[in-house]
């Protein structure tokens, strides 16, 4: 019956059972041995067990696990719901972040610890979920972008932190959440990509696959890629022993090193593969993409410049704009021409379908575009307040990202194009900062960056919520996010 469903080309889900007795007496003797098999099965024990993910990280298997199940198990005995365990979650490392964000030794340490709790229960409201079978679209949704708003939300704690003592690092926190988004993205796209791509075969891929068959490589590579469990307990010990500079920087490189290693692994498995990628793939990357209304319309002309590859416009178009903000003094015009160029490309980039081996970097290169150009024409700005609110922009955007990720993955489809045109599309965003960036002074650009933050974050969290809750009411298929691909 599985084979004939597949044949027809259809999705198959296949669950992991667990521990299962099945079996068809054939006379009283099997019968009897087969209801003492399954009296000896500890359901309890199997509940425990299977409420943990098969796959995770080294310190959430082996530092979070073996005892974060039982708080679940506890939790589900009181009548706690994972989504209460989320809130929880969330609100821990809220306080966590304005503990970081005193400035005092005693804050950084409260805040070390208060963040790792935060994971902890982080990892509960899943296991929870598991244990007691509480799926839902909203508890879904909650979790996913709860992690992300946990961690930019600590960020700037410890940059208000590093304040208080006189140490300005809002270009550091604000660094480090825009590598962070970065890495999702690249994840986000490449599985898109390839998601149903047929022919999907690469010497690489069998290379990955027997690197897994050896246990203390598996370790190794999962650890490399800083996932959550690592990368937080990393922030936290760092929080509590040293300063927010030391904090940032060593995570900055950390996630720089893990990302050059992710990226080039999927560069190498996507130019040693011949696949096939398929309409639905090529839509998932467009809506990644968050193309506005300027961008589309050049590419609606068909315009001349087509046979580059995308990745190739889309990198060059993000260069010229992020190298031009950083190498300029603040107010020259040449930003805006260098965003107009960016424009031109991005629309070049989008207008034929991204079906190539490597056009799934397209995403993450507007995203690294937009979101670069933002910091470094904040930072030039060199005026208190423009790069918290330029990190405030930057959050909106990419919530409104992370939220078109969570829909596409739910089959939903990206978001309204009334809203990608509400908020101007990567490129049309890029344009608005890099004019207003030129045409206001230094103050007045610190109030237009906290302006649009405030106009954006108003018009996709709307929508985003008025999506999740209806779906949840829908009873739409949960979409869980099983933590950050390796």
């Amino acid at each position: 019956m599985a084979e004939e469903i597949e044949a027809e080309g259809r999705a198959l889900h296949r669950p992991d059972l667990g521990t299962l007795v099945a079996t068809v007496p054939s006379d009283p003797q099997t019968r009897n041995e087969a209801r003492q098999a399954v009296a000896a099965v500890d359901d309890e024990a199997v509940r425990l067990r299977t409420a943990v993910k098969s796959r995770d990280g080294f310190f959430t298997t082996y530092c979070i696990s073996p005892y974060s199940r039982y708080i679940a198990r506890w939790c589900a005995r009181r009548g706690l719901t994972p989504n209460q365990v989320t809130t929880a979650s969330l609100l821990v490392a809220l306080i966590a972040a304005g503990c970081a964000a005193t400035g005092t030794r005693a804050g950084f340490v409260a805040a070390g610890l208060l963040l790792l709790f935060s994971f902890v229960l982080d990892c509960t409201d899943g296991q929870l979920a598991r244990y007691s079978l509480q799926y839902s679209t909203l508890g879904a949704w909650l979790d996913a972008t709860f992690d992300r708003a946990k961690e930019y939300a600590y960020y700037a704690g410890l940059a208000l932190g590093a304040a208080r003592g006189g140490d300005d690092v809002w270009a550091l926190a604000l660094g480090a959440m825009v590598l962070q988004t970065c890495r999702h993205v690249v994840d986000f796209s490449f599985n898109e990509a390839n998601h149903d791509a047929t022919a999907n075969t690469s010497p690489t891929a069998a290379l990955s696959d027997k690197l897994d068959s050896v246990g203390w490589t598996v370790w190794l590579r999962r650890m490399i890629v800083l996932p959550i469990g690592e990368r937080w307990a990393l922030i936290a010990v760092l929080t509590a022993v040293t300063t927010p500079r030391i904090t940032l920087v060593v995570l900055l490189i950390g996630c720089a090193l893990a990302a050059c290693y992710t990226t080039a692994g999927r560069v190498l498995r996507s130019l040693t593969r011949r696949a096939t990628r398929t309409d639905r793939a090529a839509q998932a990357l467009a809506d990644l993409a968050d193309t506005g209304p300027l961008a589309s319309a050049f590419a609606a002309l068909k315009l001349g410049g087509l046979s580059l590859p995308a990745p190739v416009l889309a990198f060059a178009g993000g260069a010229v704009v992020a190298c031009v903000a950083g190498f300029t003094s603040y107010g020259s015009p040449w930003v805006i021409v260098a965003a107009v160029i960016y424009v031109v490309t991005s629309g070049l980039a989008v207008a034929r379908p991204l079906k190539g081996a490597l056009d799934w970097l397209v995403p993450p290169f507007f995203r690294a575009a937009e979101y670069g150009t933002i910091l470094l024409l904040a930072a030039k700005a060199d005026v208190n307040g423009a790069l918290p609110a330029a990190f405030g922009l930057v959050s909106a955007v990419a919530y409104h990202h992370y939220d078109t990720v969570y829909r596409i993955r739910g089959d939903a489809g990206a978001p309204p194009h009334w809203l990608v045109r509400a908020i101007g599309g990567h490129e049309g965003r890029t344009l608005a900062v890099a004019l207003a960036a030129v045409l206001l002074t230094d103050t007045d650009f610190t109030v237009a960056l906290t302006v649009l933050a405030v106009a954006v974050a108003l018009v996709v969290l709307v929508e985003s919520i008025r999506y999740w809750v209806t779906a949840h009411k829908r009873g739409a298929p949960a979409v869980h996010d099983e933590g950050e691909p390796a």
